[in-house]
């Protein structure tokens, strides 16, 4: 004889040991990572289509184009821009192409898509967007790309979430 499992039985009451359930995450999912400079961003993980670590060799330069561009990709048969995400925001320090795998992360809004160059990937995590803060301390070239900041801890850290939509529809990619 097959007895009913331990979840069926009872008398109604949640069968199910507290350890083992799962917290639930507060706020949304966001991507973390490094620009050349050594400041931390984060990236809603609804705007992104990709995160991909590739050889320098399979980003095709672009003669006489824009420095901040590191030139194009092939992503799964769509031609995309790849641009070096520092220099976009105005950072002077050039991201480092002269390494093994650079990380690459696809933004994508309607039909547009844009790969960003970024230093290092740090992951993925829950963060609270009612928690944000205004940007302090930032320069006229990135404040149109930032939705605001997290303090990390008691040594002023920030984390700073960018707009992948005003990054998308900027003008700057144009010049």
């Amino acid at each position: 004889m097959v007895s009913k499992p331990d979840f069926l039985s009872g008398s109604g009451q949640d069968q199910f040991r507290p350890e083992l359930q799962l917290e639930s995450p507060e706020g949304e999912l966001h991507l973390r990572f490094f620009i050349s400079s050594q400041q931390e961003f984060a990236l809603p993980a609804t705007g992104i289509r990709e995160v991909i670590e590739l050889s320098p060799d399979r980003i095709t330069p672009i003669h006489n184009a824009s420095p901040l561009l590191l030139g194009t990709l092939n992503l799964r048969g769509r031609l995309i821009w790849v641009a070096d995400l520092g220099q976009f925001l105005g950072e002077s320090t050039p991201l480092n192409t002269d390494r093994s795998d650079i990380p690459v992360i696809a933004i994508e809004d309607q039909d547009t898509i844009v790969g960003l160059g970024v230093e290092e990937i740090c992951g993925m995590d829950w963060l609270d967007v009612q928690h944000l803060m205004p940007t302090n301390n930032v320069s006229d070239a990135m404040a149109p790309f930032l939705r605001g900041e997290w303090l990390l801890n008691q040594t002023n850290q920030c984390l700073r979430l960018l707009d992948q939509t005003a990054i998308l529809r900027s003008a700057r990619w144009a010049g």
